[in-house]
């Protein structure tokens, strides 16, 4: 049969996902060289629909190339947990994996998934099984599969969380690659006899033409920003009760500077659903994508760009079609913010959850503050508490009847109460530098500093306590969501930053290019009379973004077409 494909028209990954025999490729040959410390160039794509990512540490690579060495090669692995739920004792576990096999940190992403930096070549079998002795996993956590689905994080919030998180892990369970290799390469399974016969339902042996990405939210809350999603659930309730989900699809943040045919998109409304024909809805628009997405060009190969190029009629005919009968109707639907809501909320069912600030995202111990340390001891102490990570890079500590234990180990080690401005709680940030291969400019190890700047000019203007949505990303890849933000920096290179204005609180509309290539000293210069005039003109309950598109400081962004780099 690849006698028959002509790859020359095909990205390459298309080759490579094909000959790898269904996700083996060289895996187990690149983990036993020990003259490097990386992977085989074809298996750091294969490695990814396990979870891992090849990186090294940038900040030392001018001094390894002056010494004749090759990168400081290490992985990152991310941890599929659909819902962002775990157990006191996966906590402990992912935990004590950081310590022994990784950074020392937790990294919590804006998929609700862990992940571990820094794990060298011949810590990454013991740390996935190690994974996988948690009853967690890593397959599917990244690469053209669906990746970790999302859905609403509080429990507290309504009583339709566990209706959204069950419907997340029936989603991710029914979407994982069916292929062997996982268990064989990374547990020590044995080989099935003639594993080139094995069939992936699904996906096939080639799998997606890129990655897809699924979400569930509870109205009025957009934390799983939906709209950013392949495809998006989104629960419609009448009386207490579950009617079904509006459906949304085809959104994606990912672009790409200097090519406009790469843009982001937001997901449209494209009807209704009973929560019983979800799941099968799920794989159909996954099919409708596998069948008829781009695998030419991988900058156009996600949904975003399969629905643009047909249209959006053909592709809600072409689901239609695939699921043997029409979608409902849309039902009627709002939501108010995307950002998380910090503090205590006790829920209908009496019990309490905590909703926590982790500064982009990262769980880690310095010197002002014991935050892994603090994280540890309640997963010790507090048996009936889930963890749970919000799409937000932050954490909800839920569902315990112990509130009092919790206070005071949060106490003891400063992590709540927490004072916290209205711009800090809405920030986002993702890795980037060091050990991003993508980043051109930092973001997690930068943004605090600048938030901190950027809240002087605030108080100035008794706007401290005014929430604004900000976010920052080392590239235009979206990772962060950036382009949702009210304030959005994207990194162009070394400390200079592109500044998008005008998305609004609730994640449903794009923000727009202010101003290219700005130094730290010019973003500030160029925000604080934008702040001062949101200060003195700003309507009653008027958000940021809504007021710098009213003023006319940037316009609106209609669609992902129009939008400029």
């Amino acid at each position: 049969m690849s006698d028959t494909i002509d790859w020359s028209k095909l990205a390459e990954v298309e080759r490579i996902k094909y000959e790898s025999n269904y996700l083996r490729g060289t895996l187990e040959e690149s983990l036993a060289d020990e003259v490097t410390g990386a992977i085989a160039a074809d298996d750091t794509q294969l490695s990814k629909f396990h979870g891992i990512y090849q990186q090294h540490d940038r900040d030392l690579e001018k001094e390894r190339k002056r010494q004749k060495l090759e990168p400081a090669f290490s992985f990152l692995i991310r941890v599929r947990l659909p819902g962002g739920v775990a157990s006191p004792a996966q906590w402990l576990q992912m935990d004590q994996l950081a310590d022994t096999h990784a950074n020392g940190t937790l990294k919590l992403t804006t998929r609700q998934a862990f992940q571990l930096h820094g794990v060298i070549k011949k810590n990454l079998k013991p740390t996935i099984r190690g994974i996988n002795e948690a009853l967690m996993d890593t397959i599917a956590a990244c690469g053209d599969v669906n990746r970790n689905v999302m859905s609403h994080a509080n429990p507290a919030e309504s009583e339709l969380h566990a209706a959204v998180y069950k419907l997340a892990g029936d989603i991710s369970a029914h979407l994982t690659p069916q292929t062997s290799a996982y268990h064989e390469i990374w547990l020590d399974k044995q080989k099935v006899a003639d594993s080139k016969t094995e069939v992936e339902p699904i996906y096939g042996n080639r799998y997606l033409p890129r990655k897809f990405k699924i979400g569930v939210a509870i109205p009025p809350y957009n934390d799983v920003d939906i709209f950013s999603q392949d495809l998006g659930f989104i629960a419609i309730e009448e009386d207490g009760k579950l009617l079904g989900y509006n459906v949304t699809a085809g959104g994606g943040l990912g672009s790409t500077f200097g090519i406009p045919e790469a843009y982001p998109r937001l997901a449209d409304v494209i009807g209704f659903c009973t929560p019983e024909q979800a799941v099968d809805l799920a794989e159909k628009i996954v099919l409708v994508q596998k069948d008829h997405g781009d695998r030419t060009n991988r900058k156009q190969a996600r949904l975003k760009y399969t629905i643009d190029r047909k249209g959006l009629n053909w592709f809600k005919a072409e689901v239609n079609k695939y699921l043997g009968y029409e979608l409902q109707p849309a039902k009627p639907f709002k939501f108010i913010r995307n950002g998380d809501r910090y503090g205590w909320k006790q829920g209908a069912d009496g019990k309490w959850s905590l909703n926590l600030f982790v500064e982009g995202g990262r769980v880690k111990d310095t010197d002002t503050l014991q935050l892994k340390t603090a994280l540890r001891e309640v997963a010790e102490q507090v048996k009936d508490a889930q963890f749970i990570l919000t799409g937000n890079q932050n954490l909800i500590i839920a569902g315990t009847s112990d509130k009092d234990a919790v206070n005071r180990i949060m106490s003891k080690y400063g992590v709540w109460p927490m004072p916290l401005s209205g711009l800090r709680q809405n920030t986002i940030a993702c890795v980037a530098l060091n050990t991003c291969g993508l980043a051109f400019a930092e973001a997690e190890r930068y943004l605090p500093s600048l938030v901190g700047k950027i809240e002087t000019i605030l108080e100035e203007y008794d706007l401290l306590k005014q929430e604004i949505v900000i976010r920052m990303t080392g590239c235009p890849n979206g990772c962060g969501r950036p382009y949702l933000a009210e304030i959005g920096f994207i990194g162009k290179s070394l400390g200079h930053y592109n500044l998008y204005l005008g998305g609004n609180f609730n994640g449903t509309r794009l923000n727009t290019l202010y101003k290219e290539t700005l130094s730290e000293e010019e973003i500030l210069a160029e925000l604080r009379p934008i702040i001062a005039d949101y200060a003195t003109s700003r309507e009653e309950g008027e958000s940021f973004g809504d007021f710098v598109i009213r003023k006319g400081y940037v316009k609106e962004t209609k669609q992902g077409k129009d939008f400029k780099h």
